[in-house]
């Protein structure tokens, strides 16, 4: 054991009653993550820690965030090919296998993050005790990044918490907090912070005998229930993913299927099938998109203060919901409309965020404490941010703007929702015009991540990093774009959707529309959208599109909108609504699905986002596509469109979107942004005008 604590990434202490505490500390970076480094230095340590033969191993995290977030993605970056990845995750079991095979009581002790990698190792400890508090959560995220659990994980965690809880989990790659991970039995004891070292010296001093399982919890991963078990799971994990875009989940089934009654085959198959996963296009593209979300988080460093105060002013749908957004996170939130009648919804709605979230009724109080309905502004001269979220009118922003400019703090930041129109046409109303700035949120609130900053050339530095830091404070990616029409997501996506539209026009069933659209990797397909979206929201962008760039607004879509047919909030749209959930009629067996529509709708969507880029709408290549990923839902196992064209070849997509001119005319006419791209590739981006 070293002194120098400060450069190492762990270090162990001995106590009085010989029981050793590995802490975790990496030196060079803020979050504790498993690099090939960490698990070399972690099995020595394991080695001496043995060769000592102490009571009891308690392993714990010195950073304040958490346990361990798990592996440096980073590394997944460099694996050269099938071998190189077999033998690093091969490495991490090993590591693993060796601290579970230890002789004495092994206590994980986690707070905060405990995630992939991490909770692999906390599995392989004999107990797990848990902090009690909302930040502690669990879970094997490695779906979301084309993988499943390689160090183990999927052999502990179906024998600890049975094959539907540990599949389930492992499937969907959500987390869970520590109460709800002690009810699975993933962790033994949920204690307050002051108990946690008590908590794991009594179960060293005094180890419980580890429960028996009862039920279908123990008879889960038997040969002859599987069978079974594996044809639901097959059916489940079919209905949200497909097989040939996200092979991740439908390895993880067929793994445990083959192999969950012997575990040294499991682990084995294990290491194989990540390996195999790891390399492929899919994990290689989610892998990239975890680290663009990476470079928007990043943003908001730059920022010195923390909001503390937030007043919205308009409090329907989207307006309440960022109000309620921001409370849930922690920040106190006035909301004011035109009348107490109109606030009523927003905090019923409110409630309903904070029960489904929260959970618990304690903390659900102080959420609902934090969100102070005001319907005469009182909250706006103590507010940081100001965001205004009425209804798309220029005329009446820049009045409600003129109001608000004398009472707000000169330090404050006035930031508006609006979805298409430019910063100027409603700054020049400011005193300060600088502190004007575009908080674009995507509806609905609570599950978009991505908020789009939106600047122009009078917007002050200072007021982009202090929406840049709101944003990060409510957990949201911020996006910083320029202030042109449309902004940068809604630009892109509005010819996709009115592609749609006109292929609808031309006799094509909404359902085929959809339907090829998700069979290219969209989540919802455009007709769909643009009916969730709502009708008149569409048409209204359209128009202010319309009025800047090359956009024809089909008449199909006015003539629905004067029909009061605005979609799913009215009940019918292009499809017809019962219970929220579309009516789509199913196609005749003799139908002849045309492929030219796919081309259609995507190249006309790419374009847009090579004009995006030639015009620098983002600052970088990387922007775009994150912007586009978290945004507009483009396939994410595709890593964003720019990649995709990398990918396909700018070249072949360019004399495709060619001939869809020559056939369909004007509206395809290639950006002059595409012979850049097909020239020198996405990583550079041309100048403006070029």
């Amino acid at each position: 054991m070293s002194a120098d604590f400060e450069t190492q990434d762990l270090y162990t202490e001995v106590d009085e009653e010989n029981i050793a505490w590995l802490h975790i500390n990496k030196y060079d970076s803020g979050t504790n993550t498993l690099n090939a480094s960490l698990l070399d230095a972690f099995y020595k340590e394991i080695l001496e820690i043995a060769r000592r033969n102490p009571r009891g191993l308690v392993i714990l995290s010195d950073k304040e965030n958490g346990f361990i977030a798990g592996a440096d993605v980073h590394e997944f970056t460099h694996l050269q090919n099938r071998d190189h990845a077999l033998a690093a995750i091969q490495r991490g079991q090993e590591v693993l296998d060796r601290l579970a095979a230890l002789s004495f009581p092994t206590v994980a002790l986690i707070h905060g993050f405990c995630l992939g990698g991490g909770l692999e190792l906390a599995l392989a400890c004999r107990y797990r005790i848990a902090r009690d508090d909302p930040a502690t959560r669990l879970g094997l995220p490695e779906v979301l990044l084309g993988i499943h659990p390689g160090f183990g994980g999927t052999v502990r965690l179906t024998a600890l918490a049975g094959a539907l809880a540990a599949m389930d989990l492992m499937l969907t790659g959500r987390t869970l907090d520590a109460r709800a991970a002690k009810r699975k039995r993933i962790v033994d004891h949920v204690v307050p912070e002051r108990h946690l070292k008590t908590a794991a010296r009594a179960m060293i001093l005094d180890p419980p005998l580890k429960k028996r399982r009862h039920g279908f919890r123990s008879l889960s991963n038997q040969t002859w229930v599987r069978p079974t078990l594996a044809k639901l799971l097959y059916y489940q994990t079919g209905k949200k993913v497909r097989r040939e875009h996200y092979p991740a989940p439908f390895a993880l089934i067929e793994l445990w299927e083959k192999h969950a009654d012997d575990p040294r085959a499991m682990m084995h198959a294990e290491a194989e099938s990540v390996a195999d996963l790891i390399i492929g296009a899919t994990a290689q593209n989610l892998i990239r998109v975890f680290l663009l979300q990476k470079q928007l988080k990043a943003l908001g460093r730059r920022a010195s203060t923390r909001p503390v105060h937030v007043h919205v002013i308009g409090a329907g749908i989207m307006g309440g919901d960022i109000a309620a957004w921001c409370a849930l996170s922690g920040l106190h939130v006035t909301l004011q409309d035109q009348s107490p009648e109109r606030l009523a919804p927003a905090v019923k709605r409110s409630v309903k965020l904070f029960e489904r979230k929260l959970k618990r009724p304690r903390l659900i109080q102080e959420a609902m404490d934090r969100l102070t309905p005001d319907h005469r502004g009182i909250g706006v001269k103590r507010a940081d941010v100001v965001i205004e979220a009425i209804f798309e009118e220029v005329e009446a922003k820049r009045s409600l703007f003129a109001e608000l400019d004398p009472l707000m703090r000169k330090d404050a930041i006035l930031a508006t929702n609006t979805s298409s129109i430019p910063l100027c046409e409603l700054s020049s109303i400011l005193q300060d015009p600088g502190r004007l700035v575009g908080i674009h949120f995507f509806n609905p609130v609570a599950k978009m991540k991505l908020v789009e900053i939106v600047h122009d050339g009078s917007t002050t530095t200072d007021a982009i990093d202090k929406a840049i830091a709101f944003t990060r404070a409510i957990d949201r990616l911020p996006l910083p774009v320029s202030s042109t029409p449309g902004f940068l997501v809604n630009r892109i996506l509005m010819p996709y959707l009115l592609e749609a539209v006109r292929l609808e026009s031309e006799g094509v069933p909404p359902t085929d529309i959809d339907r090829q659209a998700v069979g290219f990797g969209m989540p919802m397909g455009p007709i769909e959208l643009a009916d969730a979206v709502g009708l008149d929201v569409c048409l209204h962008v359209a128009q202010i599109l319309s009025g800047h760039f090359n956009v024809d607004v089909p008449k199909r879509l006015s003539d629905l909108v004067e029909q009061g047919r605005l979609g799913r909030k009215t009940g019918a749209g292009f499809y017809r609504y019962k219970k929220g959930k579309p009516e789509k009629a199913r196609l005749p067996k003799t139908y002849h699905t045309n492929t030219e529509n796919t081309d259609r709708m995507i190249l006309i969507l790419l374009n847009e986002v090579v004009s995006c880029l030639r015009e620098k709408v983002v600052g970088t290549a990387d922007h775009l596509d994150a912007g586009m990923i978290y945004g507009a839902g483009f396939a994410p196992f595709l890593g964003g469109p720019l990649k995709y064209i990398e990918t396909v070849g700018a070249d072949v997509l360019l004399q495709r979107l060619h001939n869809l001119e020559q056939q369909f005319g004007p509206r395809f006419k290639p950006d002059p942004g595409w012979e850049f791209v097909a020239g020198f590739g996405k990583n550079a981006t041309p100048e403006k005008g070029a």
